[in-house]
């Protein structure tokens, strides 16, 4: 359904306002659409092992649902690339800024709870390195709509509530 979703999407946005090309945000999109693909072929080289799977299970199913809330929410201004479509402030954005990126996270906790190695936590720790760049690129963008003060100062929390 998501992939739907964002095939959707990607047929009906409009252009953006602005557009972060840079070299680098292209590499941090890219490292972040592929890292996870990257554990699943690891794990068929080098298998790991099952720490909690149930709550892996449970992280997972969490993150599809915040994921699928965040897609909707978003709606025509989702997009790969940093870029100012409009400013979503509604549904999940009322909590953190990226509640997509917390999706990822807790989705990225729960796999490696199911079944994990240290190339998985390499590769997780590769992706959330690109994913952090790409909320400050992504916040660089956005930070070009002139509300995007005032919402900042409502939502305080970029990912994850209460920390940061």
């Amino acid at each position: 359904l998501q992939h739907v979703i964002v095939f959707g999407v990607a047929l009906t946005r409009r252009p953006p306002r602005a557009q972060d090309f840079s070299w680098l945000s292209t590499l941090a999109c890219i490292v972040a659409y592929t890292y996870p693909y990257a554990q699943i072929l690891y794990l068929g080289i080098v298998p790991g092992s099952s720490a909690w799977p149930h709550l892996g299970y449970i992280l997972v199913a969490v993150a599809a649902g915040m994921s699928l809330a965040s897609l909707l929410t978003l709606g025509r201004w989702f997009g790969i690339r940093p870029a100012l479509r409009g400013l979503a402030q509604t549904g999940p954005y009322r909590l953190v800024r990226h509640p997509l990126y917390l999706a990822y996270l807790l989705a990225d906790v729960g796999f490696n709870c199911a079944e994990w190695n240290g190339g998985t936590v390499l590769l997780t720790a590769v992706g959330w390195a690109s994913l952090l760049y790409r909320i400050h690129a992504e916040e660089r963008t956005l930070a070009q709509d002139t509300a995007w003060a005032a919402y900042v100062r409502a939502v305080r929390f970029r990912l994850l509530p209460g920390l940061w």
